[in-house]
C-alpha cells in the first residue's frame, strides 16, 4: 500500500488491547538466550524489530518454539554462550537489537558481520564500540568509521573492570553494556559520561536483569556495577508489557477526540517510563485515570501549549508535538536531541510535516516548539520509514480535515495492526 487515506473523524471512543513493548520484546529475547534454563515467554511482540531479533538468535543457535499461532515462545538458553561461532547478521533499522547484539558477540568467541539498512548505517555506533573495546573487543568497521556495518573478531585478553560510554547519544549504548557485561565473568564498572537520556528504557533493562538473576549496583547517579561472576538464570516464565510507546496515540486520541479511549496492558504497574506521557495530557488538560494494567483519556478543558523536557521520552514526545496543534497556545518540547539519530532526523521531519497541517514550527538542536494554526489544513504527511511518523500523524485526522499517510505499512516495525485498531475506534 503507497498511502492510506483517513477521513475527518468526529470522535474517538473505546478501548484497545496494546501489542507488546518492543524494549521489553527484544530485551527478554536477548536474556532468555543467554540465560540458563528455557524460558517461556508470553505476548511477544509481532512486529519487524522483534522478527530480526528472533531470527538472529536463531542463526546463532538458540532454539526457539513457538506455542501454534500464538505469541508465546519457548527459548532455550545457551548460558552465554552461542553454538554457531560464524555468522552474517542482517538486522534491518531495528536499533533494539542491533545495538545489544553488537555487546554480547564482541565479548564472545566467535567471528561475525552485523548489517541492516541503509538507515541503519547512518546511526552512530562508534561511542559503544569505543566502550567494548576498552574490554578487549575486536570490532571494524566495514563502512564509515563510527558507523554500521560491523565485523567482530575474537575478543582479546582484557584485564579491564572499568569502562567509560557516552549517555547523551543513545541508552542502548549503555543497556547494550549492561546486558553484556555478565558475559565478561570479572566484574565491570560502567561510567556514564555526560548526561544519560532516556534513562527509563536503562531501567527497563536493570529491571529485566534482576528478573534473570543479575542484580546490578548503582553507584552514585551514573555509575553501573556489574558483579564479578553474574550469570544469567531463567526466570521460567515472562510476560512482556503492552507497549507504553503505542499507548500514548490512543490516549492522545482520548484527549483530543472526546473519549473515553482506554488502553489495556499497561498501567501504574509498568517498568516502561512512556507510561508518564499520561501525565504530559493531563497536563495539557485533559482528563486522565488509570488501573494496575490499564490508561484512560478524555478530552477535559481545551488542552494548552506546554514547555518541558522531554529526554525520558523521546518516543511519546512525538505525539506531543502532533497533539500540540490541538492546543490553545505554542508547546516546546526540549531535550530531544536523540530524535536526530533515530530512524530518521526527527526533529527535521515533524517540522516538515507539522508545517503541511499550518502550524509555525521553531527548531534547533535539541528543541522544537509548535505554535497551532487557526485551524488545520489537508495534508499529505510522509512518513520517512519512521513508524512513529505514520503512527502520530494519524492524529492530525481529529481536526476535521482529510489526512493521506503515505508509506502507512512502515508501522510494521512495530505495530502492524495500529491502523486498523484507530479506525475501530473512530466515530
Amino acid at each position: 500500500m503507497e498511502f492510506l487515506d483517513l477521513p475527518p473523524v468526529a470522535r474517538m471512543a473505546g478501548s484497545v488491547r496494546l501489542p507488546g513493548s518492543k524494549s521489553i520484546s527484544n530485551r527478554t529475547l536477548l536474556l532468555a538466550a543467554l540465560c540458563s534454563g528455557a524460558t517461556e515467554i508470553i505476548d511477544l511482540l509481532d512486529a519487524d524489530d522483534v522478527e530480526r531479533m528472533l531470527e538472529a538468535l536463531q542463526t546463532l543457535g538458540v532454539s526457539i518454539e513457538r506455542h501454534g499461532k500464538s505469541r508465546a515462545f519457548r527459548v532455550h538458553g545457551v548460558s552465554g554462550r552461542f553454538p554457531v561461532k560464524r555468522a552474517a547478521l542482517s538486522l534491518g533499522n531495528a536499533g533494539s537489537a542491533f545495538r545489544p547484539l553488537t555487546a554480547v558477540l564482541a565479548l564472545g568467541a566467535g567471528e561475525y558481520r552485523l548489517s541492516g539498512v541503509p538507515r541503519m548505517h547512518e546511526r552512530p555506533i562508534g561511542d559503544l564500540v569505543d566502550a567494548l573495546r576498552q574490554l578487549g573487543a575486536d570490532i571494524r568497521y566495514l563502512g564509515n568509521a563510527g558507523y554500521p556495518p560491523l565485523a567482530i573478531g575474537v575478543r582479546g585478553a582484557s584485564t579491564a573492570r572499568r569502562v567509560t560510554v557516552r549517555g547523551d547519544v543513545s541508552s542502548q549504548f549503555v543497556s547494550a553494556l549492561l546486558m553484556a557485561t555478565p558475559l565478561a565473568a570479572s566484574g565491570v564498572e560502567i561510567d556514564v559520561v555526560g548526561e544519560l537520556i532516556s534513562k527509563p528504557y536503562v531501567e527497563i533493562t536493570l529491571n529485566l536483569m534482576r528478573r534473570f538473576g543479575v542484580e546490578v549496583e548503582l553507584i552514585g547517579a551514573q555509575r553501573f556495577r556489574v558483579p564479578a561472576g553474574a550469570a544469567y538464570v531463567t526466570p521460567g516464565r515472562i510476560t512482556v508489557e503492552g507497549d507504553a510507546s503505542s499507548a500514548s496515540y490512543f490516549l492522545a486520541a482520548g484527549a483530543i477526540g472526546g473519549g473515553p479511549v482506554r488502553v489495556e496492558g499497561v498501567g501504574r504497574r509498568s517498568i516502561q517510563g512512556d507510561v508518564r506521557f499520561a501525565d504530559t495530557l493531563a497536563a495539557m488538560g485533559a482528563s486522565i485515570s488509570s488501573g494496575d494494567d490499564w490508561l484512560e483519556a478524555r478530552s477535559g478543558d481545551r488542552l494548552k501549549g506546554i514547555d518541558a523536557d522531554f529526554n525520558s521520552m523521546p518516543d511519546a514526545a512525538m505525539t506531543a508535538a502532533v497533539v500540540a496543534v490541538f492546543a490553545g497556545g505554542p508547546t516546546t518540547l526540549r531535550n530531544i536531541g536523540s530524535w536526530r539519530v533515530k530512524e530518521t532526523d526527527r526533529i527535521a521531519a515533524m517540522a516538515t510535516e507539522l508545517a503541511k497541517l499550518g502550524a509555525r514550527v521553531e527548531t534547533a538542536a535539541d528543541w522544537i516548539r509548535v505554535t497551532p494554526p487557526p485551524a488545520l489544513k489537508p495534508a499529505t504527511i510522509d512518513t520517512y520509514d519512521d513508524h512513529r511518523m505514520a503512527m502520530c500523524f494519524s492524529l492530525a485526522s481529529l481536526g476535521g480535515v482529510p489526512i493521506r499517510i503515505n508509506d502507512p505499512q512502515c508501522v510494521r516495525k512495530t505495530y502492524p495492526d495500529y491502523f486498523a485498531d484507530f479506525r475501530r475506534l473512530a466515530t
